[in-house]
């Protein structure tokens, strides 16, 4: 399967390419230089495959939570793209693609993925190994830190994102109350990588969850904020 991922959700921008089982990637922590950054990556993968948009099966990216212009980066070029290639759309959860690279760098096999959502909050998701990829151990959701949903059962927690960095402190308090003992280790600088990307983006194919492209659409948990966005850019 060819397919294409990239991810913008974060001040990483993230490009990732399968081809005929060799994957390529592309990855750069430069915040606010996405829109630079993000089609270069695209035409450099496709020029080392030696292939076009058309030989594209999917094109996959990062729905979010996170960085609401980041999320509408994605979303329209994987759009753009989609059109140009006329293949579908996948959309993967920026949290679920943290998750997935701990377990693939670190062999994590339970984390706790926090992104920092601003106005005290945080997005947060847990994700389990089920022994093919990793799956939500609850649905995710933006809260304060205080207040998100902590599983009681596992002993082998570990967390993972930057939100561990902006509110750690209240995050690792709740945690360990609610399991009994404090996380295994926390990776704060773990940013998305969209070669993570790629096998949750098969599972979803195979599955037919794939979509066209004007059916394509960010995921912003805090809805409200989404709509104020635009006027908050003028």
């Amino acid at each position: 399967m060819n397919i294409l991922a990239i991810e913008t959700a974060t001040d990483a921008c993230s490009c990732a390419l399968e081809h005929s089982g060799t994957i390529a990637t592309r990855h750069a922590v430069e915040p606010r230089r996405h829109t630079d950054l993000l089609l270069p990556m695209v035409d450099s993968l496709l020029a080392q495959a030696g292939i076009g948009l058309d030989a594209l099966d999917a094109i996959a990216f990062g729905r979010g939570p996170g960085s609401f212009t980041g999320l509408r980066i994605a979303c329209s070029v994987a759009q753009g793209l989609g059109f140009g290639a006329n293949c579908p759309l996948i959309a993967v959860s920026t949290l679920q693609v943290i998750a997935t690279g701990m377990h693939r760098t670190r062999g994590d096999l339970r984390v706790l993925v926090a992104l920092d959502a601003r106005m005290g909050e945080v997005y947060w998701g847990g994700y389990e190994w089920n022994g093919v990829a990793m799956a939500p151990a609850f649905d995710e959701s933006v809260a304060s830190p205080g207040a998100v949903r902590v599983p009681i059962t596992g002993t082998a927690w570990s967390g993972a994102g930057p939100g561990w960095s902006a509110h750690g402190a209240a995050l690792d308090d709740l945690v360990a109350e609610k399991l009994g003992h404090r996380l295994e280790s926390v990776d704060a600088a773990r940013l998305p990588e969209a070669v993570d990307m790629l096998g949750p983006a098969k599972s979803a194919f195979d599955a037919g969850r794939a979509v066209a492209p004007e059916d394509a659409a960010p995921v912003y948990l805090r809805a409200n904020v989404a709509r104020a966005a635009p006027r908050r850019l003028v």
